[in-house]
């Protein structure tokens, strides 16, 4: 590998008062052409539009050094990529790479997504294009993140998609709680991802795992994902599986994390037309504090494209097809919850498709008794709303419930709803 770039060698203004677009492009063009190398963005505040990033590229952001990108539509070309689960035309990412191996973004910077234009012009209606991702790399290998801070994301943060060999560790990521779809690290049809030792503060789900909708080109599984002593901070979900699925996901490992003030803890989600599988999910050693929910298992999301057909909220048994979801193989166990706003577990699965095999063992809950109103634990149509309820379970098989503890009081265990006809249980120690 060549020796280390700085890309102020290459014309980039570190006063931030010109653009760096051409320079910092120019350096990684250099690096390309000798067949990688380390480029370096030294202490200062540069501005540039939507970078291309290449193969064997050490990306380093020194401390001292913000890279942020420029408010303006023009410096983003419109590419073909992932959007939501579909294929369509959006602005390039702000770091965009695909087709590409051996590439690590690092250092003790910032990377700054000038987020608010972005917000300010998608609530006003006013973008022909969707939003950039942050971060987006595509059909690629051997992808490295680590220990920068990440922050103002356009929409989604960090946006790994169709790759593989994936480390994310030591990354700050840091949203308005209120910015639009600005979830943290989403992982799409991926495959060996390590997500380790984050902080996320976003405005939305901190880690969301996805795997396309029926509408995606191609159907790709998203597999073999580790998440770890992550601290989520505030977000719309603490770890989000789907609705995006229809590519399959599987084997899972979400352990020895922290939630708090995210609105729900762990979230499950997917609806009838998704088709798909959800399977062999484990998750453990989970803390989490002030959530509406703790664990959600959702069949019935109806947010998005075609969330509103009849079929999606029909509470019948409809004909299974190639757009039943399944979930299956589902363990949970050592999780404590403090502070429960809606209720401790929702779980509603599918009459045609229960969620099969679901394990819940060593909980400890305990409910808010200051409510002041009820809130919709769950994101579905006519959805009902608690307040310090304890458990929802509608249409599961072979479900084990092992020391489930739900605040000491003699309220009733499951919440009653009429639908619940295809519940089989075993309790033990609860």
């Amino acid at each position: 590998m060549s020796q280390i770039k700085s890309i102020v060698d290459y014309g980039a203004d570190p006063t931030g008062k010109t653009s760096s677009t051409v320079a910092i492009q120019n350096c990684l063009l250099a690096i390309q052409k000798e067949g990688g190398g380390h480029l370096l963005i030294p202490t200062g505040h540069y501005i540039t539009g939507s970078l291309q990033l290449c193969s064997n590229l050490v990306f380093e952001i020194s401390a001292g050094a913000t890279l942020c990108f420029i408010a303006d539509t023009a410096e983003y070309p419109v590419i073909t990529a992932r959007w939501e689960g579909a294929d369509t035309a959006v602005y390039q990412a702000c770091l965009y790479g695909t087709h590409l191996r051996n590439l690590t973004i690092k250092g003790q910077g910032t990377i700054d997504g000038s987020g608010q234009y972005w917000w300010d012009r998608f609530n006003q209606q006013q973008l022909a294009y969707s939003r950039p991702y942050l971060i987006s790399i595509e059909y690629s290998d051997n992808i490295v993140i680590q220990d920068v801070k990440v922050m103002n994301s356009p929409s989604w943060t960090i946006h790994p998609m169709a790759s593989s060999r994936i480390l994310i560790q030591n990354v700050l990521l840091e949203n308005p709680s209120d910015s639009p779809n600005t979830d943290g690290i989403n992982p799409e049809s991926c495959q060996n991802v390590r997500i380790e030792n984050c902080i996320f503060n976003v405005g939305d789900d901190c880690i969301a795992i996805k795997a396309g909708t029926e509408a995606a080109k191609e159907q790709r599984p998203c597999e073999d994902i580790i998440i770890s002593n992550c601290t989520m901070n505030h977000g719309h979900g603490g770890v989000v599986i789907g609705s995006e699925m229809s590519g399959d996901i599987r084997r899972v490992l979400i352990s020895n994390c922290i939630f708090n003030d995210t609105d729900r803890g762990i979230r499950m989600k997917t609806r009838r037309g998704r088709g798909g599988t959800i399977s062999d999910i484990v998750v453990n050693d989970i803390l989490m504090t002030n959530v509406i929910c703790p664990i959600v298992i959702n069949s019935y999301y109806f947010c998005g494209p075609g969330g509103q057909y009849s079929r999606v909220a029909d509470k019948k048994a409809l004909p299974v097809d190639s757009g039943t979801p399944f979930f299956k193989n589902i363990a949970i166990s050592n999780i404590t919850a403090h502070n429960t706003r809606a209720c401790a577990l929702f779980i509603y699965g599918l009459p045609e498709a229960p969620i099969d095999h679901l394990k819940l063992t060593n909980i400890e809950i305990d409910l808010a008794h200051d409510q002041q109103a009820p809130v919709a634990p769950a994101m579905f149509q006519d959805a009902i709303e608690m307040a310090s309820e304890k458990m929802f379970l509608v249409n599961t098989t072979h479900t084990r419930i092992d020391n489930v503890h739900i605040d000491d009081d003699d309220r009733q265990l499951f919440f009653k709803e009429a639908n619940n006809q295809a519940l089989k249980l075993a309790i033990k120690d609860s």
